[in-house]
């Protein structure tokens, strides 16, 4: 098996868009040689813990409404043509990551992180939910079988907060600035939403490096 490990943040469009789009060539190799670990990465550390009201977040971000238009536009493209139904209306408030993060980590040592970064991305950008909320985060927490009390109790602590900031610290001094961004075998980035295309491209490029090992063996 190969490490695939992912770089992400839950209210990245392009990382909802990207594991999409992953997922499709997945679907078509189900006997891929991947390992799949996803890795923290704010796209605003700055963040107040409390978030912000969307439509400042956007205008401040991108210089003004009609820029944040265009932007938002070109993205929405992309994600219905992957069947995507994002709803960026409904999205009130830009929230702080940090313990949406905390929970992918925590679903990571119950085996459960596809599904908790599945619910964060719905709960988000389909549902209009702030991934901010304790009672949002243990909901998910519920929804993938984890235990949603003992969500709750670790989310009022601190734990594993500084690991997770190391974790995202480290990732910018390896280079990494934009996500999803993709590590392959601990060796290849792969930036980007890339198409399922690439991704069968990837798989069978690997299938044949490890036929030829074997050979040699």
């Amino acid at each position: 098996m190969i490490k695939l490990d992912i770089i992400s943040d839950p209210i990245c469009p392009w990382c909802f868009i990207g594991k999409t789009r992953l997922e499709k060539a997945l679907a078509q190799e189900p006997d891929h040689p991947f390992v799949i670990e996803w890795h923290p990465f704010q796209l605003n550390p700055d963040m107040p813990a409390a978030g912000m009201d969307r439509r400042d977040y956007l205008e401040t971000k991108f210089g003004g409404k009609e820029n944040a238009v265009r932007v938002y536009g070109e993205i929405e493209k992309h994600a219905l043509e992957e069947g995507l139904n994002i709803d960026f209306a409904a999205i009130k408030r830009t929230p702080n990551t940090i313990n949406a993060h905390r929970l992918i980590h925590w679903a990571g040592i119950e085996q459960k992180q596809n599904a908790v970064v599945d619910a964060l991305f719905a709960a988000y950008f389909t549902e209009g939910r702030d991934i901010g909320d304790t009672d949002v985060l243990a909901d998910i927490a519920d929804s993938a079988g984890m235990d949603a009390a003992v969500v709750r109790k670790l989310l009022a602590s601190n734990s594993d907060v500084e690991d997770i900031r190391n974790r995202d610290a480290h990732s910018r001094q390896m280079g990494v600035n934009s996500v999803p961004t993709f590590i392959v075998a601990n060796q290849h980035a792969v930036p980007g939403a890339q198409p399922a295309d690439l991704w069968l491209r990837v798989i069978a490029d690997l299938r044949a490096q490890q036929s030829s090992e074997n050979a040699a063996e």
